[in-house]
């Protein structure tokens, strides 16, 4: 696939930011999935895997309720809050 070098070498430790270059690749895939279709497939299962994983974010955010309340997290994070922050977090934008 042609997925731009300076996004196969960039810098892994910092914040992931969109690229035209991949969002092209992308729609390449999703055009002719048939042509593509082991790339598809792979997209489909990070998809699915991305989906799974909210929803077992938002079953921990209400185990946290009920077992903590408005507490503070045992990790020392903001507990609840926290835990509804990351419900909206993507792995795969």
């Amino acid at each position: 696939m042609p997925v731009p070098q300076e996004v196969l070498e960039r810098d892994v430790t910092q914040p992931w930011e969109p690229n035209a270059g991949v969002t092209n690749v992308f729609r390449m895939v999703y055009e002719n999935p048939h042509e593509h279709w082991d790339a598809y497939e792979m997209a489909e299962k990070l998809v699915d895997l991305d989906e799974q994983f909210g929803q077992w974010r938002f079953r921990h955010l209400r185990l946290v309720q009920r077992i903590i309340g408005l507490k503070r997290g045992t990790g020392g994070s903001a507990g609840v809050p926290f835990r509804r922050e990351a419900i909206d977090r993507l792995f795969f934008p």
